[in-house]
């Protein structure tokens, strides 16, 4: 089993109003094809190490590795084209563009990548919102859709370009208890199936009781790392 994530000593600050250690040596692993959660009260940290994980945060102290690639200390530029390439995002909030359909929001993050094209692209689109049970929905603008449908477009979106890794910040917090279903069963079947790996912040405990481990913060701390039996 590969290693995809690993961290080694990641502390981060925030300077303003005043200096507060916020995240304090942390060093995780994520391994291939693994559904993990991260679960915390609010303000322990959570979000703040998500945003480094995902490279959009480089204002930190240790190390960072995806798929064997130190990407600590790289230029914006490399570390962009890291997250377009390895890294799939879906937020509590799906970030959708209302205006455009489906097929086109989830063509999006790979027609900027730039690798394929926009024939290939399509049909990629298609398949990951058939894969997801939404092929029908393609081409309604997404302000059509409802939330459930809307959160599953923000995963098509995330997987466009075959990510190494999905990170989620509170995935189903906007979502009733049938959604939030979907969307874990979702997640595990990327996991089991395409041996997609999977880092998800949540406050839900019944949905971080269903993946593989759970770490949990305190205060900026790793508290536990708990396999889920």
């Amino acid at each position: 089993m590969s290693l995809i994530l690993e961290t080694k000593d990641i502390n981060k600050y925030f300077k303003h109003p005043v200096p507060f250690h916020v995240l304090k040596d942390i060093s995780i692993q994520l391994n291939e094809g693994e559904f993990v959660s991260i679960m915390g009260k609010s303000g322990c940290g959570k979000s703040t190490l998500l945003y480094i994980l995902s490279t959009m945060d480089t204002d930190y102290s240790g190390e960072l590795y995806i798929d064997g690639n130190k990407l600590t200390g790289l230029p914006p530029k490399n570390l962009a084209r890291v997250r377009n390439e390895s890294i799939g995002f879906v937020f509590q909030f799906h970030y959708l563009l209302p205006e455009f359909t489906v097929l086109r929001n989830v063509m999006l993050p790979a027609l900027k990548l730039g690798k394929k094209s926009k024939a290939e692209i399509k049909k990629d689109a298609y398949e990951k919102l058939d894969m997801l049970g939404i092929k029908d929905q393609a081409l309604k603008k997404a302000a059509m859709l409802s939330g459930g449908q809307k959160q599953r477009v923000s995963i098509a979106r995330a997987l466009i370009n075959n990510p190494k890794i999905i990170m989620g910040d509170e995935p189903t917090g906007n979502l009733d208890s049938k959604n939030s279903n979907n969307v874990f069963n979702i997640f595990k079947q990327l996991s089991h199936e395409q041996n997609l790996s999977l880092l998800i912040v949540t406050h839900d405990l019944d949905f971080a009781k269903k993946t593989d481990r759970i770490i949990e913060m305190e205060d900026g701390f790793i508290l536990s790392e708990m396999a889920v039996l």
